[in-house]
């Protein structure tokens, strides 16, 4: 169920509202005039949102390459890279 509360809650409730987003790990709909206005939550929510869209970009970068006939990386070239890599860092 989202949680939703006015923009009046926002101002003098501050306290609560970060309380709430923090202990929810959701997202705090604000509205104003009783139509949506703003989102607010925890920066630890945010974060975690942030990643997933960064892995859903990637893996629809893979896709995109697999479609257009990329046939992607062995395991054999790829254990290769990373020795060479250690391996040029010594």
């Amino acid at each position: 169920m989202p949680i939703i509360k006015p923009i009046s809650d926002l101002r003098n409730k501050s306290n609560q509202i970060s309380e709430l987003a923090n202990n929810s790990n959701e997202p705090i709909f604000i509205t104003k005039n009783g139509e949506g206005d703003l989102v607010v939550m925890s920066m630890a929510h945010y974060s975690k949102i942030q990643l997933k869209l960064d892995l859903l970009g990637k893996l629809s970068v893979a896709q995109n390459q697999k479609a257009e006939g990329d046939k992607g990386r062995t395991l054999k070239q790829v254990m290769n890279d990373i020795r060479n890599s250690i391996n040029a860092s010594r």
